[in-house]
């Protein structure tokens, strides 16, 4: 009941308030449970909700409509649970006609993109980077002047945007093109060859019971650059730099692309 709650006072319509008007969006947001309900995440989801206003795009969420897909279940190896789940939200999708689907989660886009088909749900997926990144090609996104402090930026690779899915390119080019002062550098695992943040697969809810975190390791490596901010573009890497900064009592900043370009919109 509560899963629309951060989209309060934003006046972003759902579905089914713009099939009432007869309207079609361009594009359905999933936002997805951690951007739905994590505090640290809902941030990321209005800040990429605030940059598709200011581009005047056309979008709806699903709201209450809106479950989890059941990604974490198939992970576990709930397989029925997660064919419920996929299912249900199959039929809203087809109910709704959705057509093109866009998500700040790397693992609702590999969930709906790649294994939706197997149940007969076939949509166009786009992340938010790759969106953000075409937005942003495109002068489509009004941005205030370049001016300010040159900033070193350490990018960290989602697994599941960056070796499910290949897309390495549209997340770095976001950041150049949303801040051009910007110096991007690179731990020593990188793109196809980078280090999990730890949550992925189900591991955001057990605990590690011998050896170092994984995402300790994974902070240690970004600090190790000289970066004073950690980019990510997934709301699980989000929470798992974030805790491996405070880990290390660090005061690098842990932002997602979609944070970089709404903070610099113009007001």
């Amino acid at each position: 009941g509560d899963r629309a709650n951060w989209a309060e006072g934003l006046d972003i319509p759902t579905m089914a308030e713009l099939v009432e008007r007869k309207e079609v969006p361009e594009v359905l947001y999933w936002v997805g449970c951690m951007g739905s309900f994590d505090d640290r995440a809902k941030k990321i989801t209005v800040a990429f909700a605030r940059i598709m206003q200011a581009c005047g795009i056309r979008f709806a969420i699903l709201g209450q409509e809106e479950h989890c897909h059941g990604d974490p279940a198939r992970r576990m190896g709930n397989e029925y649970l997660y064919q419920m789940l996929a299912k249900d939200t199959i039929e809203t999708l087809n109910k709704y006609a959705v057509m093109t689907v866009v998500t700040s989660c790397p693992h609702c886009f590999h969930q709906i993109g790649n294994e939706f088909p197997q149940l007969g749900g076939n949509y166009e997926v786009i992340h938010h980077s790759t969106y953000i990144e075409r937005l942003l090609q495109e002068n489509r996104v009004p941005l205030q002047s370049a001016e300010g402090q040159r900033l070193t930026v350490a990018y960290h690779d989602s697994c599941y945007l960056g070796r499910y899915n290949d897309i390495y390119d549209a997340p770095r080019e976001a950041l150049r093109r949303a801040l051009p002062v910007v110096n991007l550098v690179e731990p020593p695992r990188t793109k196809d060859r980078g280090l999990c943040c730890g949550a992925g697969g189900g591991r955001m809810f057990m605990e590690e019971k011998t050896g170092k975190r994984i995402n300790i390791e994974r902070v240690e490596e970004l600090l190790a650059t000289g970066a004073d901010t950690i980019a990510v573009a997934c709301p699980f890497c989000m929470t798992m730099m974030n805790d491996g900064a405070r880990a290390r009592n660090s005061e690098v900043s842990v932002l997602d692309i979609a944070e970089v370009v709404a903070g610099r919109l113009q007001t």
